[in-house]
């Protein structure tokens, strides 16, 4: 994950994007698993939130999906976990980046986690 991270990071939020032109985080999330796991996702923050297995905070791994509610009730923004309360998103501000599940913005936007890979 950081390998696709590396590859990835800083490239701009782009709203139906998917490629290093400009990815949003659905996208960013459905090309990552394509790309490194060989699983085909739903395209969008919804679908990729009705699949998987839901996790307790604490049951949280690497490779995980973790959803958020921004800019409309229910799941509107997802990232991958990936460990010591880091994940990797498309963030509409700055791009494919890492933050912290704990920071002051995404907190109180935590709706939690979805194990996918096996």
């Amino acid at each position: 994950l950081l390998a696709q991270y590396h590859e990835w990071q800083g490239v701009p939020y782009r709203a139906g994007g998917q490629s290093k032109r400009g990815v949003d985080c659905s996208g960013f999330v459905q090309l990552t698993f394509r790309e490194r796991f060989g699983l085909e996702l739903p395209r969008d923050t919804y679908g990729q939130s009705k699949i998987g297995d839901r996790l307790s905070d604490d049951g949280l791994q690497p490779g995980d999906l973790v959803f958020f509610t921004t800019y409309a009730p229910g799941a509107s923004h997802c990232g991958i976990y990936l460990g010591d309360g880091e994940f990797i998103h498309a963030s509409s501000s700055k791009g494919v980046r890492i933050d912290n599940l704990t920071n002051s913005y995404w907190a109180p936007k935590y709706l939690g986690g979805k194990h996918i890979v096996k």
